[in-house]
């Protein structure tokens, strides 16, 4: 059993979330504590009347930001639990979390393959202190791991102690030997995640900060295709000499990767493999989230979503990453419904958020012209686009060639 925690701000997001899923049947009220009864004189949740047993807690708080303590227990499939079951296993994990004496709601869902229980409870006590917190991760996973053995159920996430990445920690350019910090992100990423486009691949190293590039073109008549690796800063912007493939290896160079996507959109068109990924960006998807707090209920759930946003701050892709499920899908491969266009309508960008990203732009912008400016950087960057090239090797042949002719005469 996996539990994803989250925090908000106030607890009507949360509640209003839940609300939707019981409208459209796909959530019930399993059970609540300290509460006042959470439904209307018609028998239908009230996001009003769950406030009214927080507010006194909200109240006296005044120095807690995040009062929300929204989290979500996940059964393996496998596992077929009672209700009974469920409402002891949520009072044992809140009692053991430190949240047995707080108000909470406690909701079953029922939308995807799996039941599962969404809690909604607050970080502050009724004389407005926040609840210890530290160490909440370890803590609530020991938890988890406790209630698997004494209900006996099986891990929700199969295999996923298995995933081998500990050598999947952002590059630190600072750090020294960029290189072989470089190619050990690339090697852990091919072999643990799936991605069936370069654009999804770079997508995910520039999450560690390795950028790539994809150099093709015709020289003399002769095609030419490589590969370029690089170090990024945390800020997205590329620092160092770039290097190609072939200083790290054949297994990372153009031809290698293409076998790589072509076997990774075989393993993605198998039945099922992008059902979880579907379901939990779906289960996000809530018009009451922001696109923060839409990122970080999917980061809770082991997914990155990275947004691709133009100079005018509109969305024009969005590509997500399960850690967990080592997939990487662009929304256009998930289906129509997570396209950029959607994800627009849902996540409209506020003027404040438009000015930032069009400064970014321009930075960027600058940046790349002072690199380009500069003329070492131009030598490299030419070489780079060549260094592939049978048939820029084979030009300099001739033209050495030509030259000691020349010295002959």
């Amino acid at each position: 059993m996996v539990a994803n925690i989250r925090s908000g701000a106030t607890p009507g997001g949360a509640l209003r979330y839940n609300k939707e899923k019981v409208d459209k049947d796909e959530a019930e009220v399993l059970f609540w504590q300290k509460m006042l009864e959470p439904f209307d004189k018609h028998g239908r949740m009230d996001v009003d009347a769950c406030m009214d047993s927080f507010w006194p807690y909200l109240e006296a708080n005044c120095r807690t930001t995040n009062t929300v303590f929204h989290a979500s227990l996940n059964p393996s499939p496998e596992d077929r639990l009672t209700d009974d079951q469920l409402r002891d296993i949520a009072q044992e994990y809140m009692e053991r979390m430190g949240y047995g004496n707080q108000p909470y709601i406690v909701f079953k869902h029922k939308d995807i393959d799996r039941q599962h229980l969404h809690i909604v409870s607050l970080r502050v006590d009724e004389k407005g202190r926040k609840l210890p917190h530290d160490f909440e991760a370890r803590r609530s996973a020991e938890i988890t791991r406790d209630l698997e053995h004494k209900y006996n159920l099986h891990p929700a996430v199969k295999g996923q102690e298995q995933r081998d990445t500990p050598d999947l920690r952002k590059v630190n350019y600072k750090a020294g030997n960029v290189k072989q910090q470089i190619s050990s992100v690339i090697r852990s990423c091919l072999r643990n995640y799936n991605c069936s486009s370069y654009g999804e691949f770079r997508t995910l190293l520039e999450l560690f900060n390795v950028s790539v590039e994809e150099r093709t073109g015709t020289i003399e008549g002769r095609n030419y295709a490589g590969i370029v690796y690089g170090a990024m800063t945390d800020d997205g912007y590329g620092t160092g000499t770039p290097f190609k493939s072939s200083k790290i290896g054949k297994d990372v160079g153009y031809d290698a990767l293409q076998t790589y996507y072509a076997k990774s959109k075989e393993r993605l068109k198998a039945p099922g493999a992008l059902d979880h990924l579907r379901h939990t960006v779906k289960d996000a998807m809530s018009p009451h989230n922001t696109r923060d707090e839409f990122r970080q209920q999917l980061k809770a759930d082991g997914i990155d979503a990275v947004f691709r946003i133009n100079p005018v701050g509109r969305i024009y892709g969005v590509t997500f990453i399960d850690h967990n499920a080592g997939i990487v899908a662009n929304g256009s491969v998930l289906g129509k419904e997570f396209s950029a266009r959607v994800f627009n309508e849902l996540f409209p960008t506020s003027p404040k958020e438009a000015l930032h990203t069009a400064e970014q732009h321009a930075e960027r912008q600058y940046e790349q012209r002072s690199r380009t400016a500069n003329p070492v950087s131009g030598v490299v960057g030419t070489l780079l686009d060549l260094a592939d090239a049978r048939a820029f090797e084979e030009r300099q042949r001739q033209v050495q060639r030509l030259r000691k002719r020349r010295l002959l005469r």
